[in-house]
């Protein structure tokens, strides 16, 4: 199969791969949508277990963006960077300047900030070669770290979800949550100050321990994670977590959580709609992260103070968008991932 005739390519304007044998990087950039502004979006770094893999991701997560972006009504395209490496050993302060300088070269079409197996400490070394890096501290137009704003995105959602699908409070419920990184613990954190109680699960067994130490919550392991009895199952680690095979083993009624494309495809959500769970599209209710970085980008072009009043304005706007997805789901019996697929290209049609 060739770049074009993937199913994820859907049009990109352009991706473009980066290679410096001296600093170690293997990057691409995809850029699937400069029409509402410069394309945005997170840099991740995995051991991807080929070329093909990571440009199968970067595309998806691309498309993603571009989605995302336009959801949260921001005046941004979509984008998404991908470094192929191990995050726990290849990183070097060399490899990030090289990937700020890659970054650079596109001019301003793509800003990039963290993402998975990237950190701001990491991206600082990026924003040494290129002005075209966000999500940082030191400066007066910084929004620093995204994760707890997507958190807060996140944790919105899930409240509504379960209002809607189950006519419950957060304290009436259980939640099963997989992956407690940056934004999953913070999630925690956020249900366990609402009185949700927690099931958690992750590949780094030290990260469930402080989040089981704070929240009292139980720990499985990560395949057990899909088979507990809950409420919710919070997707918050890699995509592709809502499958064929993983679930006929969920026992929740609402699917919510912060990972990006945690269906394996568009039949997933079919099959979710058919057996009565509701789904909160992933690119709607993670949209906080991205509003926060777009705060930061609005205050760098502008000349001015990052402004936390607009991202609070966006995020109570994003709430709307998703009972908007929501009611028209309801109302004309269609998945949600299908209704906010179509209201993600009539606002791509629509530039901001």
């Amino acid at each position: 199969m060739t770049l074009f005739d993937s199913p994820a390519f859907e049009g990109h304007e352009g991706v473009h791969a980066f290679f410096d044998a001296g600093a170690g990087l293997k990057t691409i950039v995809a850029i699937h949508s400069t029409a509402r502004g410069p394309a945005a979006g997170g840099c991740r770094m995995w051991p991807y277990a080929s070329a093909e893999a990571a440009l199968e991701d970067a595309l998806r997560l691309s498309r993603a963006m571009s989605y995302k972006n336009a959801m949260a009504d921001l005046e941004l395209g979509g984008g998404k960077a991908v470094v192929i490496g191990d995050p726990r050993t290849a990183k070097t302060p060399a490899l990030f300047e090289a990937f700020g300088a890659a970054v650079d070269s596109l001019g301003g079409r793509y800003w990039t900030a963290e993402d998975v197996g990237v950190s701001p400490a990491d991206l600082a070394h990026a924003r040494r070669r290129s002005a075209y890096v966000a999500g940082l501290d030191g400066h007066p137009a910084a929004s620093g770290d995204p994760s707890p704003v997507t958190a807060e995105s996140v944790f919105r959602g899930v409240k509504l979800c379960v209002a809607r699908a189950l006519g419950k409070e957060l304290s009436q419920v259980r939640v099963a949550i997989q992956g407690v990184g940056h934004v999953g613990a913070i999630l925690a954190d956020k249900l366990h100050a609402a009185g949700a109680r927690l099931v958690v699960a992750d590949v780094n067994a030290a990260a469930t321990l402080a989040v089981a130490e704070r929240t009292g919550a139980e720990v499985v392991s990560t395949e057990a994670i899909f088979d507990v009895e809950a409420d919710v199952f919070a997707p918050c680690a890699l995509g592709g977590a809502i499958s064929p095979k993983t679930l006929p083993r969920l026992k929740a009624r609402v699917i919510a959580g912060s990972a990006n494309n945690q269906l394996s495809g568009p039949e997933a959500g079919r099959a979710l709609f058919e057996n009565g769970l509701l789904y909160a599209p992933d690119y709607v209710i993670n949209g906080g992260g991205i509003i926060n970085v777009a705060g930061e980008i609005r205050a760098l072009s502008l000349g001015e103070a990052f402004d936390p009043a607009w991202v609070a304005a966006k995020l109570d706007r994003l709430t709307v968008t998703l009972e908007e997805v929501l009611d028209r789901s309801l109302a004309e019996r269609r998945p949600t991932h299908e209704v906010a697929d179509e209201m993600a290209r009539e606002r791509l049609r629509r530039p901001a």
